[in-house]
């Protein structure tokens, strides 16, 4: 083995707590919720990346309560002022266009986040979704939206190569518990086409425009897109690669040995495998503050549950300690969190480096989840440890 050591509040817009709840975190108030918001986009830190401060202050001042659906409406406001301003850019300045597009979306996507458990937010969601197609029609280079049947259904993603390469290595990128498809290319999709590398972004299961709920099996789905990707002709059905991030990161260890052969690199970037699903660390983790707000809606909604004594006993089914996986044969793997994380036990990183085929870590000693800390954010995790080392394995 290879080692290189190197939010959680339950903001319950609308939620009624019970004393069966006893042990999560007590939402903050409006004032406090709101000044967590404007800190986080203060410091650009996310899921406030790319927000404009003076827009969101704009925004946050027509809100007054925890109400979700009033939550929602101010943010699509300001969605609706992007997306106007890119239909007039559109017949004459596409770039400016795709780049009002992708702000249009990124208002309305925060207006749905993390999950959309009112109408508006669900109304937030689908103008996002608009907004961000649009995007994708006039983004250079062109970004592909993929529709691949799936079980009477459809697995809707993304699809952007790098110019100049004939038939790019490709890596199938996830999303987590509240970051979908969308995020993925606008976080990562530039790290990815400047290193050579074409990428498919994904929703992972129970998020997002996905076909189905998050439960054993459910990585079909991503089998599925393999296969899809193996029929093109304009990209190397040889060399397919796989990332998930925070919850996405699960699949990713699932993939792993799901498809040892067809999958070249896989990145497990501070995925849940063991302890996560046990009832005492959700206990743990939704008594802590790290999350912005509504973490327990969110994570609930994945699964398909509402109380939190079916949450508690619905996890611990995806364990994959538990089922003998981890032993099981694998492709290269990579696995990146912070030895701090609250929200994902570093011990799930450890279960899996220590079990099975030798695998590769990065472990920042001082960081949170996924590895994010003072030195280390996101975007330099991806493009200084992630992207390397899916070049070196996909080579």
């Amino acid at each position: 083995m290879t080692v290189f050591l190197r939010w959680m509040f339950v903001g319950l817009l609308g939620w009624g707590l019970t004393s069966a709840h006893s042990q999560v975190a007590p939402g903050r108030t409006w004032p406090e919720l709101k000044q967590a918001v404007q800190e986080r986009v203060n410091a650009q830190r996310y899921p406030m990346t790319g927000f404009d401060v003076k827009e969101v202050a704009e925004i946050l001042g027509r809100i007054q309560s925890l109400d979700r659906n009033e939550w929602a409406l101010s943010w699509i406001q300001n969605g609706d002022r992007h997306a106007q301003a890119a239909a007039a850019l559109a017949p004459t300045q596409p770039h400016q266009a795709a780049e009002a597009y992708l702000s249009a979306w990124r208002y309305y996507g925060f207006g749905a986040w993390p999950t959309q458990n009112s109408p508006e937010k669900k109304r937030a969601h689908a103008l996002g979704a608009q907004a961000f197609r649009a995007h994708a029609k006039l983004a250079d280079p062109p970004i592909e939206v993929l529709r691949i049947p799936f079980e009477g259904k459809e697995i809707v993603a993304y699809l952007q190569k790098p110019k100049g390469v004939a038939k790019p290595p490709v890596v199938l990128s996830v999303g987590g518990l509240d970051s979908y498809k969308e995020f993925v290319v606008e976080q990562f999709g530039p790290d990815y086409l400047k290193a050579g590398l074409a990428y498919v972004a994904l929703d992972m299961p129970g998020t997002g425009e996905a076909p189905i709920k998050i439960d054993v099996g459910a990585e079909r789905m991503y089998s599925a897109v393999i296969d899809a990707m193996q029929k093109r002709t304009d990209i190397n059905p040889a060399l397919i690669g796989f990332q998930g991030v925070s919850w996405g990161g699960h699949w990713a260890a699932r993939m792993a040995h799901a498809e040892p052969q067809r999958l070249k690199a896989v990145v497990n970037w501070a995925g849940p495998v063991h302890g996560y699903f046990q009832r005492e660390w959700q206990l743990k983790a939704l008594g802590t503050r790290e999350y912005l707000f509504d973490l327990f809606p969110a994570r609930a909604a994945v699964y398909g549950v509402e109380s939190l004594e079916d949450f508690l006993s619905y996890g611990p089914r995806m364990s994959l300690k538990d089922i003998g996986a981890l032993g099981k044969a694998s492709a290269p793997q990579l696995l990146v969190n912070g030895e701090r994380d609250t929200q994902v036990p570093i011990d799930d990183l450890y279960v899996v480096l220590k079990t099975g085929t030798p695998k590769e870590a990065w472990v920042n000693p001082e960081g949170g989840h996924i590895g994010r800390g003072k030195d280390w954010s996101d975007g330099r995790i991806f493009a200084e440890i992630v992207v390397p080392w899916f070049q070196r394995k996909l080579r």
